[in-house]
């Protein structure tokens, strides 16, 4: 968030959702919930890049990937606690009130 833009993420997967395909969402909302602002967007820029999709495909672990300045033991800690629940609730929410199809991107705006 800043005075000028505010992001959200909401997940809509396309396929079963299980913990070994769901490293990259759970990553990200990981951040969201324990990260300040910059940090947050220079994580999500590389967490954005298909070098690091394809590592962590290879096995790396998600903390090998904290940029400096991130806590990541906070991180850590809600990456490991964070259930699938929400990523299902998000799956839930975007099939069936914003009416997608399962991994139908969409961008959502709402001015103030």
């Amino acid at each position: 968030t800043s005075s000028h833009t505010r992001v959200g993420i909401l997940n809509n997967p396309s396929s079963k959702i299980k913990e070994d395909n769901t490293v990259i969402a759970r990553g990200i909302l990981a951040a969201f919930l324990t990260q300040n602002s910059s940090n947050l967007k220079g994580f999500l820029s590389k967490l954005s890049k298909e070098e690091t999709a394809k590592s962590l495909a290879a096995g790396t672990k998600i903390i090998k990937l904290l940029i400096p300045g991130m806590d990541g033991d906070t991180f850590e800690k809600k990456y490991n606690t964070l259930g699938l629940d929400l990523i299902k609730t998000h799956q839930m929410f975007c099939q069936e009130v914003l009416k997608l199809l399962p991994g139908q991107m969409a961008v959502i705006s709402n001015g103030r």
